[in-house]
């Protein structure tokens, strides 16, 4: 793969370049925002793909392929050391909807749900659109000794504080969006001890696992102790490792019996855990050709990370990008700029005419910050940083 490619996305009805106007009616703008990547889908998959259409005569209802969840089992035990079986799994039309369809089935209106800020913000938007409470419990930010961000970790006292009994669900993120962190073993089993503790649901977002950068590793909460694998829903999908986000192929694993029947079920009662035709397709192809191309895709964004972080260092000071554990998303800290948020998001725009996602969006914590996406060529991210730099001046 040829990374330092650059493909033209405009015309193609991309959420991330046509999006712009037709969407944020926002034009000339150089787009770091939506988390997908510029970079071809890999040919396996579209190979797959064109295969499948090429050997099916007749587009009509499908059944899933006897190899897509052994496939699936199988990358996640060789990938990750947990031993998935196949009957825990089930597929979701996008993780987004499986945490909104889970919400649902799971809770009453008059429960809450408990987010940890700054965080991907579908997490508490889909909870309020539900007519859940939303219930906020922020990380706790790390620091240097010179009383610079440097990370996040769980605050398990103000857990303790906010969760109340009638908190139903906990959304972790893991890894986390937007701050890239590979939660701990010992993190995640603390975690699970509390929830067992408050008769709490772990729904985990687990999207970008595939994706641990510079030597860390990606733990499954469920995997981490049989408190946690009772308690738990995890959702998954190929689909930001292989930038296939517009082929929706999902899943959900829930290894606890009675949680699975319940929430299971209630799928199967809408036919929502049916997947499309290509889903299975692209999934299998993914995990069985993908390897190689993941791991060059790997080297490729740490090599871009370093970059902006050096770039930054040299030439932007006052912008400090916090290095992510995980996935193609920088957390970028400007609060040094001493700018409001709403003055911030105008420098990106106006004057660096870009779009990034701005840190509030995330919560009120994420003030002062943008997130990067820099799943895409060296060369974008030249053009990005030095508009930036001239218009900080």
């Amino acid at each position: 793969m040829d990374f330092d490619k650059i493909i033209n996305r405009l015309g193609t009805n991309s959420y991330k370049w046509d999006g712009l106007e037709k969407r944020l009616n926002k034009k000339g703008l150089l787009p770091l925002w939506v988390a997908d990547m510029d970079w071809e889908t890999p040919h396996f998959i579209k190979d797959a793909i064109l295969q499948q259409i090429q050997n099916t005569p007749a587009m009509g209802y499908t059944i899933d392929p006897d190899e897509y969840w052994p496939t699936v089992a199988q990358w996640t035990r060789e990938h990750h050391a947990w031993d998935v079986q196949s009957e825990w799994l089930t597929y979701i039309p996008g993780i987004v909807k499986g945490i909104g369809l889970a919400i649902s089935c799971l809770t009453e209106r008059n429960e809450k749900v408990i987010v940890q800020p700054p965080v991907y913000h579908p997490f508490f938007l889909t909870a309020q659109g539900l007519g859940r409470e939303v219930v906020w419990n922020p990380l706790r930010p790390i620091r240097d000794d010179e009383g610079r961000l440097t990370g996040y970790e769980m605050d398990f006292d103000n857990l303790a504080a906010v969760c109340d009994d009638k908190c139903r669900i906990l959304i972790l993120a893991n890894p986390h969006n937007p701050c890239g962190i590979t939660w701990s073993r010992e993190t995640l089993m603390r975690l699970a001890t509390f929830a067992h503790e408050h008769k709490l649901i772990v729904i985990s977002d687990e999207i970008h696992c595939d994706l641990a950068l510079f030597g860390h590793r990606h733990t499954p909460f469920a995997s981490v102790s049989q408190e946690a694998a009772d308690l738990s829903i995890t959702f998954a999908a190929p689909t930001k490792t292989f930038n296939m986000a517009g082929i929706v192929s999902s899943w959900a694993v829930v290894p606890n019996e009675t949680l699975r029947n319940r929430f299971y079920s209630w799928l199967s009662a809408m036919e929502l855990n049916e997947p499309h035709m290509f889903a299975p397709v692209a999934t299998i192809a993914a995990f069985r050709y993908g390897e190689p191309w993941r791991k060059e895709l790997v080297a490729y964004l740490e090599q871009n990370i370093d970059y902006v972080i050096e770039f930054c260092r040299d030439h932007i000071p006052a912008i400090r990008p916090i290095r992510p554990q995980a996935s193609y998303l920088v957390w970028l800290d400007c609060t040094q700029l001493g700018l409001t948020q709403e003055a911030l998001v105008q420098l990106f725009e106006q004057k660096a005419g870009l779009l990034l996602n701005e840190g509030s969006m995330f919560g009120k914590e994420g003030e002062g910050f943008m997130r990067l996406n820099v799943g895409c060529p060296r060369a974008t991210l030249t053009q990005a940083l030095t508009q930036l730099e001239k218009a900080i001046g």
